[in-house]
């Protein structure tokens, strides 16, 4: 079946945890979602926290 993959992880339960953490902390757990958020604080430290529309 096309689309139909087991994960171990899911089954064991280990993303969800994950997800619960993530949200409760906002730390992200993923290498690209940590190097962009580190990226984001520092340009708004230089920035001085505007944010731009």
């Amino acid at each position: 079946m096309k689309g139909l993959t087991f994960s171990l992880k899911r089954a064991v339960g280990i993303s969800g945890l994950k997800n619960k953490i993530v949200r409760k902390t906002g730390i992200p757990t993923t290498r690209q979602g940590l190097e962009r958020k580190v990226g984001q604080t520092v340009l708004s430290a230089f920035t001085g926290g505007r944010k731009r529309k």
